[in-house]
């Protein structure tokens, strides 16, 4: 194995192997400058067992003498701790663009819903609170949430993505939202005619929504004409 010879170095070294681990391919690497700025830690001491010894192992600096359990404890906490710590970098400028590049690369998968020909996804939280829910994944173009089509990822809290990422990333690059026409729907029929009751449930969802989408709209336009 080669030296280390810098702390950049050093801290890369165990980032590369936790995001080289089977089911973790829905993180991105964490920039030192963001791990090295206390401000970005807030609140996470206290969140987080053997807080210290999880962010040494994390920057590869960890130099501590412990038992095989204890290291074990270490060893979860630091993988813990890389994920709340993901949840909030990936709301930053760097991390939607890190992120932005593994959308656009597929590393999230696609949507399972057959009439949104395979939409990419990306991975949310329904829950900011740790321990809550696993990760699922949202497709825009249905404006739905599924769970991972693998079983590696099941067991990945939703917290390490939050609730609002998806959303901050689609305002950062608006050019990613799809067509809000209303989405295709499958309709079911007995020998091409329509079943009426679920005719008329489709057609009673879709002017709700475009009743939604008029009063967003609406407010928008009063939002940005008290700012004029």
């Amino acid at each position: 194995m080669d030296d280390i010879s810098s702390e950049s170095d050093c801290t890369k070294y165990w980032i590369d192997w936790f995001l080289g681990a089977q089911g973790n391919e829905f993180f991105c690497e964490i920039d030192d400058e963001f791990l090295s700025d206390r401000f970005n830690m807030t609140g996470l001491n206290s969140e987080v067992q053997y807080y210290q010894y999880a962010m040494d192992l994390i920057m590869d600096s960890f130099e501590h003498d412990c038992d095989d359990q204890t290291r074990e404890q270490i060893e979860r906490s630091a993988r813990h701790l890389y994920g709340l710590i993901h949840a909030r970098y990936i709301l930053t400028q760097r991390g939607l663009q890190k992120m932005f590049d593994k959308y656009k690369n597929g590393d999230f998968g696609v949507c399972p819903r057959v009439l949104c020909n395979r939409h990419p996804v990306l991975p949310v939280g329904l829950s900011d609170i740790p321990h809550s829910a696993p990760v699922k994944m949202f497709c825009m173009k249905c404006e739905d949430a599924y769970n991972p089509p693998l079983a590696r990822f099941a067991t990945i809290d939703g917290a390490y993505f939050g609730t609002s990422f998806p959303f901050l990333l689609f305002q950062a690059y608006p050019h990613l939202i799809p067509n809000k026409n209303a989405p295709e729907r499958f309709v079911p029929a007995i020998f091409g005619f329509k079943i009426h009751e679920h005719a008329k449930l489709a057609r009673w969802q879709n002017t709700r929504r475009l009743e939604l989408m008029q009063r967003l709209q609406s407010y928008e336009d009063e939002e940005n004409g008290r700012k004029m």
